[in-house]
């Protein structure tokens, strides 16, 4: 079985104007769809003791404005919503809360990268729907892209957080043990050497 570990990185983003824009809609359309999905969950619970299984696919035919956004996004939403309405239920960790424009943890948005969607090369990266996006890289980079966070800070600056993963090598045995069998004889060179200088000849 093949060991992998994952890494992260993260480079700050400069979007141009259009961009920005797509960035936006996507924060927002992310937001909507939590918070209109965790609302249809509490009212069905209400109505039938059951949890309601709804997914972003649902609402797009009363919003088609949902389609113009990354459709990773929107399933990202939905797969953090579950988790946090599971562990409320397993767990008691604590209710799932609606979603505020104000609050930091909504301007963000998670993306997947699926047969190349997510690629960094020359100093761009290119993301679903937005394309190729200009981007400091500090520093190289090494692994298989498996997602992307794009946020925004209060200063309005854009960030990337890339998730990477990469293959652990074992360690081959060599079957030897040169450094112990190297100490030893070292060792017992300097003890005879000592104790020659003590004999009479």
């Amino acid at each position: 079985m093949v060991k992998t570990r994952h890494k992260s990185y993260k480079f700050r983003l400069y979007p141009n104007q259009k961009q920005i824009v797509l960035f936006e809609k996507t924060f927002g359309c992310s937001r909507f769809v939590w918070n209109q999905m965790l609302a249809d969950k509490i009212a069905y619970y209400k109505e039938t003791g059951q949890t309601l299984k709804n997914t972003p696919a649902q609402y797009k035919k009363d919003y088609p404005w949902l389609k113009e956004v990354d459709s990773f996004a929107l399933c990202n939403v939905q797969l953090n919503l579950q988790k946090a309405y599971k562990s409320f239920f397993q767990s008691n960790f604590g209710f799932p809360n609606f979603k505020s424009k104000k609050k930091m943890y909504s301007q963000s948005y998670k993306t997947n990268n699926n047969h190349g969607n997510i690629e960094l090369c020359d100093g761009e990266i290119k993301l679903p729907k937005v394309g190729w996006v200009r981007l400091k890289q500090h520093r190289k980079m090494t692994g298989l892209i498996k997602s992307a966070t794009i946020s925004k800070t209060t200063t309005g600056k854009y960030y990337i957080s890339i998730l990477c993963e990469t293959e652990i090598k074992p360690y081959h045995k060599t079957n030897s043990s040169i450094g112990i069998d190297l100490g030893w004889n070292i060792l017992l060179s300097s003890l005879l050497v000592k104790r020659l200088r003590t004999l009479d000849f």
